[in-house]
């Protein structure tokens, strides 16, 4: 680790992150925001968007029209094993910056951060990559005269919601597998540490994952997390 480049990220001022829907960033339906609060001394690191019913509704939406059309879904293993790949590499090459972030918003340690949580990740993500194209069908156990085959599907829209201790290794574990099989995944970070997530999550966009087929709402779980559950 280099002291002075944790130095200069701890004190970079962070911008608003607003949701990931459909590749882009935008803001919750009706403009609300949530202070995202510094557990060092309470003092606001910045804002997130304040996610509503809405809001869910819209991230689910986009991330069915994904599924349905085959941008990736629809893709050869090869090909989204290589997306997984660069995305690995991505979340490696910016994992100083990752963990000083989540250090910032959930206070873990941050020598125990750099291991766990984009190290952790990374790997994750790199091991359901290599793993997605050696998923083999099989042949069922009938007679003679029938041939029976047994074929793994994406089963379509993932409903991913994440706690707070160590976002990016739990996040990981959810979408790891889910997008290897070509699900869409719709992702509830939890509101007490969002940041570090939602970064990752934009990463995968500049691997080359198509839009729509990883969104993220910020907010309560009491709100978003609850229409999460009633409408998938």
């Amino acid at each position: 680790m280099n002291q002075d480049q944790i130095n200069a990220l701890r004190r970079m001022p962070v911008a608003l992150r607003g949701h990931l829907i459909d590749g882009k960033s935008v803001a919750a339906s009706d403009g609300a925001t949530l202070d995202v609060l510094s557990p060092i001394d309470g003092s606001v690191l910045t804002q997130i968007a304040r996610g509503t019913a809405a809001d869910m509704e819209a991230a689910i939406a986009s991330a069915r029209a994904s599924f349905e059309d085959g941008r990736w879904s629809g893709q050869p293993p090869a090909a989204r094993k290589k997306v997984l790949l660069k995305w690995a590499d991505l979340i490696d090459a910016n994992a100083l910056e990752l963990a000083v972030l989540g250090v910032r918003d959930n206070g873990t340690e941050i020598s125990m951060a750099i291991k766990a949580e984009p190290g952790s990740a990374a790997a994750t993500i790199r091991y359901y990559a290599e793993a997605l194209d050696k998923i083999y069908g099989e042949i069922a156990p009938t007679s003679s005269d029938i041939l029976g085959l047994i074929h793994k599907e994406p089963v379509g829209v993932v409903g991913a919601i994440i706690p707070w201790n160590f976002p990016l290794m739990i996040g990981a574990w959810k979408l790891g597998p889910a997008l290897a099989m070509g699900n869409s995944v719709v992702l509830k970070p939890a509101e007490t540490a969002s940041l570090s997530l939602m970064r990752m999550a934009g990463l995968a966009l500049e691997a080359g994952l198509p839009s729509g087929v990883l969104n993220a709402v910020t907010g309560e779980g009491a709100v978003v997390g609850e229409a999460m559950g009633l409408s998938m």
